[in-house]
């Protein structure tokens, strides 16, 4: 309803024009016929991610809205904010999932990865053993990745939006690129071309059964902070573009160390956008980095590695006229204190069990 309520505010103001004026734009009402069978598809997929979603939870009797909003049950129409998130999410799977998303992954993820597993090497350690957070895991591809390559990963995500639809690829695609999105079709300004308006995706680009038998890979639902209350619990702890979300980054990091275990590392990737910035009503502390870098290291990382200045993209439509890119940080965190541990930054609740699901679904929890 949202969306074509969009498109018939176009096709008023369509009508609205002189008829010579008309006569110049002859492909107007066609491309507003494309936009909607776009419009139309992208509903039936979101129907199928929200199919059955109040069952993803395991241990759903504990299950609310993972700090989402509740809704006013008066309301008919979902709220701005929501769709906002909607379409947001739908970039999402490009960013995570599609083959147009592989450069935009090759930036932000590979350096990571590349991190992690230099640590923690195939050839010198027994991966499955090794347990890694990836926090604001939002469609779970890094998370994947870890697992794919034998790691015990859990991946933890506080929207609701973005939990339904990783465990939707994840659990509910059996084939390779089996779905088809458009994710641009809510842009209605800076296209170049109609076309790029109406572009698709398929996804997921991979079987997302590919994880080892000894591996372990889950999702946990709910707020960072909250869920991980039990010490020394991570190898390590992979984060990308997710420290700025917080509405304090010093708890954020205090957290970090608290749950990684002796010789932990920590990777992160990402600039500092601070999503609370300047929001009515939410607390917001926006450090520069150099700030937050001091405060890593009097927390007790030490860093091992760092590099400024890293172009990175988040769920870019590389063929807009306009576009975003993030002079991101990357860095290599140890911690010490009485215990040593590592802190890795590229660019930018009790426990939960991590079973092993390389035959199954993955395991989706809510921690009480």
């Amino acid at each position: 309803v949202f969306s074509l309520s969009r498109i018939t505010d176009s096709l008023r103001h369509y009508d609205g024009l002189p008829g010579h004026h008309k006569q110049l734009i002859p492909d107007f009402l066609k491309h507003m016929e494309t936009v909607q069978s776009c419009v139309e598809q992208n509903s039936r997929i979101i129907k199928l991610i929200t199919q059955d979603a109040e069952h993803i939870f395991e241990n759903q009797q504990n299950m609310s809205n993972a700090g989402e909003e509740e809704p006013d049950s008066k309301s008919t129409l979902p709220r701005l904010s929501d769709m906002e998130k909607v379409k947001s999410t739908l970039k999402q799977f490009v960013r995570d999932w599609s083959d147009q998303g592989q450069h935009e992954r090759a930036v932000c993820y590979d350096p990571v990865i590349a991190e992690v597993v230099k640590r923690f090497p195939a050839d010198n350690c027994e991966t499955s053993q090794v347990n890694i957070l990836v926090p604001g895991a939002g469609l779970g591809r890094l998370a994947f990745e870890f697992a794919r390559r034998g790691y015990s990963c859990q991946g933890n995500e506080f929207s609701l939006f973005m939990l339904f639809s990783s465990n939707f690829v994840l659990n509910k695609c059996k084939e390779v690129n089996c779905h088809t999105l458009y994710p641009w079709v809510h842009q209605w300004t800076n296209n170049v071309r109609n076309a790029d308006q109406t572009a698709a995706i398929t996804f997921p680009d991979v079987d997302t059964s590919e994880i080892p038998e000894d591996a372990s890979f889950s999702m946990a639902a709910g707020d960072f902070l909250e869920v991980y209350q039990d010490p020394e619990t991570f190898d390590c702890v992979a984060t990308v573009f997710f420290i700025d979300t917080a509405h304090n980054i010093i708890a954020y990091v205090e957290k970090i160390y608290e749950i990684l275990k002796t010789g932990g590392y920590w990777v992160n990737l990402g600039p500092l956008l601070y999503h609370y910035a300047d929001m009515p009503n939410e607390v917001s502390i926006e450090l520069a980095w150099e700030d937050v870098r001091n405060v890593i290291e009097k927390i007790g990382f030490v860093f091992e590695m760092e590099k400024l200045n890293v172009k990175s993209t988040y769920t870019q439509n590389t063929h807009s006229m306009l576009t975003y890119t993030y002079d991101s940080v990357i860095a290599c965190r140890l911690g010490q204190r009485a215990r040593l541990k590592r802190y890795l930054s590229p660019v930018h609740s009790g426990s939960v069990d991590m079973t092993s699901v390389h035959s199954g679904p993955v395991d989706m929890t809510y921690p009480t």
